[in-house]
This record gives structure tokens, C-alpha cells and sequence, in this order.
């Protein structure tokens, strides 16, 4: 999914999972790889990489070190890493990035700050 040379998100070692039909409210915490295909009425923190299915919902601000978005994001974004929009994804918010892919066809709406090593 993710692929700088250095690292890359598998998908198929997932940390924590918030499943579908499943709706938490308060800002989540976690490490490693989080998937998201619920919603979360709050924030996450996450040390390691995110994965918003296109059926997961982020009503809140979001760091992560890389974050895949398919889903919706409503509030502002801290990607150390990467961040990458997909073509199905709704991100309404600032982001602040060191590496950002958007796709033809996602909704974007916010401003894009790039991190540089002499930010």
C-alpha cells in the first residue's frame, strides 16, 4: 500500500481493528496497524499506520505515521510519513504531510502543509 522504499504497510498484519457496524466515541490510542471500517466520534493517535476502509468514518483529528484513506475524514490530519486519498475517500480538514498522493476522483477540502526536514 505503501511503498517509500523504507517501509510499507502490510495488510495483512493488522494491530486493531474497528469493524464494520461499530461506532466508538472518545479518541483512540493505539500502536502498530489500526483498520478502521466503523466510525470513531473522536480523534486517534495512532504510532504506526492507519487504514480507513471506504466504509470507515473519522469524525475528529487524526496523527498517524502513514494513513491510507477509502473512507471519510472530517478534521485535520498529521501524517509524519505518507498519506494517500484514495479515489472513494472524503478528507474534510487540514493535513500536514511529508508525502501526500491524492487520486483522480477524491474529495479533498482543506488546506496542505509539507513537512521538511527543516520544518
Amino acid at each position: 500500500m505503501f511503498g517509500s522504499g523504507k517501509k510499507s504497510i502490510n495488510s495483512e498484519r493488522v494491530d486493531t481493528i474497528i469493524g464494520r457496524g461499530t461506532i466508538f466515541e472518545g479518541t483512540v490510542n493505539a500502536d502498530g496497524t489500526v483498520r478502521l471500517d466503523g466510525k470513531v466520534l473522536g480523534g486517534l493517535n495512532i504510532s504506526g499506520n492507519l487504514i480507513v476502509g471506504e466504509e470507515g468514518a473519522v469524525k475528529g483529528n487524526v496523527k498517524t505515521e502513514n494513513a491510507f484513506v477509502a473512507g471519510v475524514i472530517e478534521g485535520n490530519v498529521i501524517a509524519t510519513s505518507q498519506l494517500h486519498i484514495t479515489h472513494t475517500a472524503k478528507l474534510v480538514g487540514d493535513i500536514t504531510v511529508k508525502n501526500v498522493i491524492i487520486d483522480e476522483g477524491a474529495i479533498f477540502i482543506g488546506n496542505c502543509k509539507i513537512i521538511t526536514d527543516n520544518t
